[in-house]
């Protein structure tokens, strides 16, 4: 049997980032591997994290099981944090998974056993895993305009057009924020216009939501998607606590559906835990008691929101300073693209004989789509990356 397995494409991320670690250049930067960077290329646990961490290690008393839903602290909070109260909390069935990841999985089983002749809708560009669960679960998929390639902003009207093929029962999948990997996002009007289209068709929308905070801040960046679940009778989100937590390695995420009425959340709800037990049983806990702990302690949460904001500033101020570097570089403005963007990552607009040249010639390391990320930049690398931006002739 394991004999006649077939070797899988790699993972091009992955594969870029082994090409970076063995180039012996000193001057080299990593833009591909999604992760924030501070100033000195750390990864750094957050101090609301470590005090969390402090406080649980003296006072838990046991590694037991918690439901297979996962700690309700956790999942009320994340409810909290991510809804904001846009729908009555009874409407709303929750579960832990691991990661966000986890929780994009759990959604898509859970569509496929709710209406096995579903098609997903995907944004043209989406992030690559997106299609690669949807193809693996042998779930029908089709995509919609989302991107410029020369604006690089939402191209909304040819997204609009394409929505309108959308049938009864199909799902839209949609970025919450800090879209990923064009950095390019839909406004609040926008987010209006798609709400009232998949309410009048009867669709539901499943929202991605790994970066919040990252963008415009906590609450604007739950605007839209706070927007879309008081306008639809139901939604799927599977929101992430890597990026605004800090916690990638816990892999801590938690999947809502938003049920059309109180009385359908049991029998969510109840779907929601058979699929954990199916997939995984009970889910990781570490990094969702620290997130309860921090959401449930008001200093704790000031502290975490303090850092969380410095980091939004951080990559905010390094698209500025990379945006007005290329304007003084190239005489023109055709870059301010990405000042107007927001979260961690661009997509520049550059070829794949580009990317190979600012990688060969400058030591720049972007995915082939020239998607980059901007937390792996300081102030010092972004002229560094400007130059060879420009001297590639994007």
């Amino acid at each position: 049997m394991l004999e006649d397995l077939q070797e899988q494409p790699k993972d091009k991320i992955l594969m870029l980032m082994e090409e970076y670690k063995a180039d012996p250049r000193e001057q080299k930067v990593d833009l591909g591997v999604g992760v924030y960077r501070n100033p000195e290329g750390v990864t750094p646990v957050m101090r609301a994290i470590k005090t969390a961490e402090r406080q649980l290690w003296e006072t838990e008393t046991t590694k037991a099981y918690t439901g297979l839903a996962g700690d309700p602290a956790f999942t009320m909070g994340m409810r909290d944090l991510v809804l904001g109260g846009a729908v009555e909390d009874a409407r709303v069935a929750a579960a832990a998974t691991p990661g966000g990841t986890g929780a994009i999985r759990q959604a898509l089983e859970l569509i496929k056993m709710s209406n096995p002749g579903a098609t997903v809708w995907l944004s043209n560009p989406t992030w690559p895993n997106h299609p690669s669960i949807i193809k693996y679960l042998g779930m029908t998929m089709r995509e919609y305009r989302y991107f410029d390639e020369d604006s690089r902003a939402v191209d909304f009207g040819g997204m609009m057009a394409d929505l309108a093929e959308v049938k009864a029962g199909d799902v839209v999948l949609l970025h919450g924020c800090c879209h990923n990997p064009t950095g390019a996002n839909l406004n609040i009007e926008e987010w209006r216009t798609v709400a009232g289209h998949l309410s009048k068709i009867g669709a539901t929308p499943l929202i991605d939501i790994a970066y919040q905070g990252f963008g415009d801040g906590l609450e604007a960046d739950a605007e839209g998607l706070r927007l879309m679940v008081r306008s639809v009778p139901e939604a799927l989100i599977a929101a992430s606590c890597s990026k605004n937590f800090g916690i990638y390695r816990e892999r801590t995420g938690v999947l809502m559906g938003i049920a059309p009425n109180t009385g359908a959340t049991a029998a969510v709800q109840g779907t929601l835990a058979f699929l954990n037990r199916q997939n995984y049983s009970f889910p990781p806990d570490h990094g969702a008691r620290l997130v309860s702990m921090i959401l449930a302690d008001d200093a704790l949460k000031a502290d975490w929101m303090a850092e969380l904001e410095d980091v939004r500033l951080t990559m905010l101020g390094l698209r500025e300073q990379l945006a007005a570097e290329l304007q003084r570089l190239s005489g023109s403005d055709r870059f301010g693209f990405i000042a107007q963007h927001r979260g961690m990552f661009s997509r520049i607009g550059a070829t794949p004989d580009q990317v190979a040249t600012m990688r060969n010639d400058h030591g720049i390391y972007m995915v082939g789509d020239s998607r980059m990320n901007i937390a792996g930049l300081n102030q010092t690398t972004v002229p560094v990356l400007a130059r060879a931006i420009i001297d590639a002739g994007v």
